[in-house]
């Protein structure tokens, strides 16, 4: 029996869904990292970090190299860092929105006194 799309769909976005993945396909963009570099820009224990790295390989969105000792994680395509790029441009927009409601709700305070 196969899965309805939407259901994929959203068994790959709760897969995102946790901070530490986020970031490291944030830092990933910019090209291929080893894991030390990595754990040097997220505070998280080498632990968390593996742990959340093999949820990423194991989905397919990363992909891990050996080379020697250090082993290195880069996209497994470009489609992720559009996905990141969408999804920054969809919280600025949240998030502006948000703002201008904000200085609308401290005028009208000023308003009233």
């Amino acid at each position: 029996m196969s899965v309805p799309l939407y259901q994929a769909k959203a068994e790959f976005f709760r897969m995102l869904g946790h901070p530490v993945r986020i970031r490291v396909l944030e830092l990933l963009q910019d090209g291929p990292l080893p894991v030390r570099d990595l754990l040097a820009a997220i505070e998280v224990e080498p632990s968390g970090l593996s742990q959340q790295l093999a949820v990423l390989r194991r989905s397919g969105i990363v992909t891990s190299t050996r080379e020697r000792a250090t082993v290195v994680y880069e996209l497994a395509g470009g489609d992720v860092a559009d996905l990141m790029a969408a999804a920054r441009r969809i919280l600025t927009e949240m998030l502006s929105g948000r703002n201008e409601l904000l200085a609308e709700l401290r005028e009208a305070q000023v308003a009233a006194r």
